[in-house]
């Protein structure tokens, strides 16, 4: 067992790395897995929680937010970068699934700036292909080289 001193001092150290940047459950328990005793990090992490500094969801919604305005990527790549940050599947794909009107309109903008990028010096068929490779959908595409 541990101190409350103990527990105050670890959920210290890793609020102030949740308040520094924005981060999902499980990078900070990769972050502090080697730092801190496995039942006290699991007790800090619980109480972060509950008082809603560590929430997955939320965190989904803010780091999708920053991608769209800062980013062109593809649904798929945004899926992919949010995996990469240990969020759960279930809860990834919830939030594409409730949001889907608003991210594939995105994907479209997002497609139409990589279209008119790259129209001085590749193909339609070229950028189609790269478009693919990068996980736009077809249909979104399209869509963004309707202008064309």
């Amino acid at each position: 067992m541990y101190t409350i001193e103990e527990f105050d001092k670890e959920k210290t150290k890793v609020l102030k790395y949740v308040l520094y940047k924005k981060r999902s459950e499980n990078e900070i328990r990769r972050k502090f897995e080697n730092e801190i005793e496995p039942n006290l990090l699991e007790d800090v992490i619980e109480y972060l929680k509950e008082a809603k500094y560590i929430d997955d969801k939320e965190y989904i919604r803010k780091t999708v937010n920053n991608f769209i305005a800062l980013k062109n990527l593809s649904i798929r790549e945004i899926e992919y970068k949010l995996y990469g940050k240990g969020i759960r599947k279930e809860d990834i794909e919830d939030y594409i699934y409730q949001n889907k009107e608003e991210l594939n309109e995105y994907e479209i903008k997002s497609a139409r700036n990589i279209v008119s990028k790259k129209m001085t010096s590749l193909e339609i068929e070229e950028i189609k292909q790269y478009l693919l490779k990068k996980g736009y959908k077809k249909e979104n595409i399209n869509t963004a080289l309707e202008d064309v």
